[in-house]
């Protein structure tokens, strides 16, 4: 088909082989790449059943017909395994540079399978797979790990996916980084590759994927950027970044503060954009093409922090610090995204863990556990999840282990293993909805449900009708992660465009309707992945606490039980599933 290769590499890491696979038509033009193939390869792949951190688990990453080409939203791969913080279905996104440079190694997936019984790093390109010694760089910080692996591949263009200390010790929240500070960052992806002793994978390569329009798509590639000029979304982006946000949601009273224990911060003057513009030099960074520039290059300007640089704080590492564990300055946060960065650790569960941490040290349950506002506590704590020593232990295991030793269970605030970002659904019902029907647990990217919540395109506490706007944005950002699009690009980037992209790369000619089809096959099979892995319904649900503990200045804000129940039956209803939200049979 137009915008693939019809072929995937499958990587025995036991006998450092590997053979090519084919990729049908049908396949593709009934899920199309991304999460469509990863799903469909998880589905083929995985037997039901499998630990998430044996030999017998795959993981698998994926660009989709859009990767390679100049759209500006395609700078972004995919990665697909059986979560080891959550047991389920697990996928996690980057941009940066890689993903050009994953598609034109040829291939459109690469499955790794087994585990090899040394470290390794793996060189992909068109040719096939080199395995090359990886001792040396075990154990590294995941920047050292990307210059060396870059450096000793030794060819131009090259772009590497690597593991820090966190993923070689199989903390259940390692992720996996490229250019340094763009993470796959939530489920253990980087465990994963851990647990079957891979530091690293390059990617280089010259190869294109012929597309089936290229007037059309170079038509609509002019017309995206004219769009994005002077387009309101694209500035506040371009010019604050993420941690905009912090704003928007503490004034809506949705922060998350105090480990979920209030909606709004006091000191949120002191970690929002505005005084990171302040207090920092900060200059835009942009993925491959993009002309929005999110990422925001930043360097502390004072204080014991002076000089350091990175790409953030996003706005959900500010929640996770700044928020739930009350920092009261920036410039910590910063520090704190930095150390998780080397060590390889998602920031949003690193912070929910840290201040569920402090709330167990404030119930008698952990001795030594750190304070609120307490910096150095908190990195000392990570250091020890991260090395797995003394109470890190507790906490690599993940949120449902350390609840449960701590008998802390109520307290704990997750979906199925997973923490929410930050959004608080006592205020926006509707992120009540997308934490509990989430394919990985609780996620604020399926839908980003926050923006028409926050924008006003629907009340926030609104029940009625929820569930069909919901459904809306769900199935169109999941035609994004097929593609696979950038989030940032969703009020540009409607139903028609897709239906014009997808025409353009693939031939194929869907309406909308035919979109939401193939969107459909992907949640279904994604659903069907979960089912088999022992899921139920009773699993789409949120904390108690979150349902019986009220925010707010009069304590105003609380999402009930039965309002849950009644959105996630409109949301069986409306995607066909039956009552115990089972998808009609069929792969």
């Amino acid at each position: 088909m137009f915008g693939f290769y019809n072929k995937y590499l499958l990587v025995d890491l036991a006998s450092k082989t590997y053979i090519e696979q084919p990729v049908s038509d049908q396949v593709l033009a009934g899920v199309l790449g991304g999460k469509g193939l990863g799903t469909h390869l998880l589905l083929q792949h995985l037997a039901p059943g499998t630990d998430p951190l044996s030999a017998e688990n795959v993981i698998i990453f994926t660009t989709g017909p859009a990767g390679g080409t100049k759209i500006p939203a395609a700078s972004r791969y995919g990665v697909f395994t059986k979560s080891p913080q959550t047991g389920v279905y697990c996928e996690s996104y980057s941009g940066g540079h890689v993903a050009p440079m994953l598609k034109a190694t040829g291939y459109d997936a690469v499955v790794l399978t087994g585990a090899a019984k040394e470290p390794v790093y793996l060189h992909v390109h068109p040719g096939g797979v080199e395995f090359r010694e990886a001792r040396h760089l075990w154990g590294s910080d995941s920047y050292a790990a990307e210059d060396g692996i870059n450096a000793e591949v030794g060819v131009k263009g090259v772009q590497s996916v690597v593991i820090g200390p966190a993923g070689e010790n199989l903390v259940s929240f390692a992720c996996i980084s490229n250019n340094y500070w763009r993470c796959a960052g939530r489920g253990g992806v980087g465990a994963v590759l851990g647990s079957k002793k891979v530091k690293g994978i390059a990617f280089s390569g010259d190869r294109e994927a012929e597309v089936a329009d290229p007037a059309l798509l170079a038509d609509y590639i002019a017309s995206l950027k004219e769009k994005g000029k002077g387009n309101p979304g694209v500035l506040a982006y371009r010019e604050l970044g993420t941690p905009m946000m912090v704003n928007i949601v503490n004034n809506s009273g949705a922060f998350p503060t105090r480990y979920w224990s209030e909606g709004s911060y006091d000191n949120a003057a002191k970690i929002n954009a505005d005084y990171m513009k302040e207090k920092f030099v900060v200059k835009a960074k942009a993925c491959r093409n993009c002309f929005i520039g999110c990422g925001k290059l930043s360097t502390v300007k004072e204080g014991r922090h002076r000089g350091l640089t990175l790409e953030g704080p996003e706005y959900e590492t500010i929640y996770a610090f700044g928020g739930l564990c009350c920092l009261d300055n920036l410039e910590d946060v910063h520090y704190l995204n930095d150390l998780c960065d080397r060590l390889g650790i998602d920031t949003i569960t690193a912070g929910n863990l840290a201040a569920f941490a402090i709330e167990a040290g404030l119930r008698g349950r952990l001795e030594g556990a750190p304070a609120y506002g307490d910096t150095e506590g908190i990195a000392r704590l990570l250091k020890k999840i991260v090395a797995r020593e003394g109470e890190g232990e507790l906490f690599a295991r993940g949120i449902r282990q350390a609840a449960f030793k701590l008998g802390l269970e109520d307290l704990a605030v997750h979906v199925k293993g997973m923490e929410p970002a930050g959004y608080d659904p006592r205020v926006l019902k509707g992120m009540g909805l997308a934490y509990a029907v989430s394919d990985r647990g609780a996620c604020h990217l399926r839908a980003t449900f926050y923006k028409p919540e926050l924008a006003g395109m629907i009340e926030p506490g609104a029940i009625e009708g929820k569930a069909e706007l919901f459904i809306d944005f769900e199935d169109r950002l999941t035609l994004f992660d097929t593609m696979i699009f950038c989030r940032f690009f969703r009020d540009l980037i409607t139903w028609d465009d897709l239906a014009t992209v997808v025409r353009a790369l693939t031939g194929l000619k869907p309406d909308k309707t035919g979109l939401q089809r193939i969107a459909a096959n992907v949640t279904d099979n994604t659903r069907r992945f979960n089912l088999r892995e022992g899921v139920t319904c009773k699993d789409d649900t949120l904390p108690p606490r979150l349902m019986r503990e009220p925010i707010g200045k009069s304590r105003e804000h609380l999402i009930t039980e039965e309002e849950l129940v009644r959105l996630v039956s409109d949301y069986y209803r409306l995607r066909g599933w039956d009552r115990e939200g089972r998808p009609a049979a069929g792969v």
